[in-house]
């Protein structure tokens, strides 16, 4: 089965459209980030948000990292899905379950070495989706996405093989490595943002040629 693609970075209406035509089944809205690009107004992400049709999902990225705050970031907004780019530094994923019944959760998880595997594990338990990205959040301005760098796809793998739910691929992925992506890790989706832009905006050639490479 061919990944889902997800468009991350989306900045206007317009590239929503574009990417939606194109052939993404999910589109990245980012919110309030210490780093990283493509970050965009909460009314802007609201306005994007209730626009794009489904079955098309549309993902809060949130780097808020308690219940509440995730809570009231999504409610400013209401995308379909939650992607929590960093962990958790209190409370329980229940709270945000119980308070946004019918949102979808996913997780970031920053791929850095084998301990990232347990990590993803004990987070797949709770939440609807892992997204295995190659930031750092343990820098002291904290990455947390949209880096453009391949982490390493062996350990996505065994993450991979070891939950139970659907695991998004980021990091680096471009027409050029995509299909080793999906042959190593084999994900349910495909996350990008850097690789499909030119001078920042979404480039209809750079999408056109990534979906062409998934075939």
């Amino acid at each position: 089965m061919k990944p889902r693609v997800k468009i991350c970075c989306i900045s206007s209406l317009m590239e929503a459209k574009l990417a939606i035509e194109a052939g993404a089944s999910a589109l990245g809205l980012v919110g309030n980030m210490p780093s990283g690009p493509g970050i965009i107004s909460d009314e802007l992400i609201a306005q994007i948000a209730k626009a794009v049709p489904p079955p098309v999902s549309t993902f809060l990225l949130t780097s808020e990292t308690n219940p509440e705050a995730i809570i009231a970031h999504h409610q400013r907004v209401h995308t379909s899905t939650i992607q929590i780019v960093d962990a958790l530094s209190e409370g329980t994923y229940h709270q945000i379950r119980e308070a946004l019944p019918g949102i979808k959760l996913v997780q970031v998880i920053h791929v850095i070495d084998e301990k990232t595997v347990e990590e993803a594990v004990q987070a797949a338990e709770f939440v609807d989706a892992i997204l295995l990205d190659s930031g750092n959040p343990n820098l002291q301005i904290k990455e947390l996405g949209g880096t453009g760098r391949v982490h390493n796809w062996a350990i996505s793998r065994k993450i991979r093989e070891a939950i139970p739910i659907p695991l998004f691929l980021a990091g680096g992925i471009k027409a050029e490595n995509v299909k080793e992506a999906i042959e190593t890790v084999q994900p349910f989706g495909l996350d990008l943002c850097s690789s499909v832009r030119t001078n920042g905006q979404l480039d209809p050639e750079k999408l056109e040629a990534f979906f062409a490479a998934i075939g």
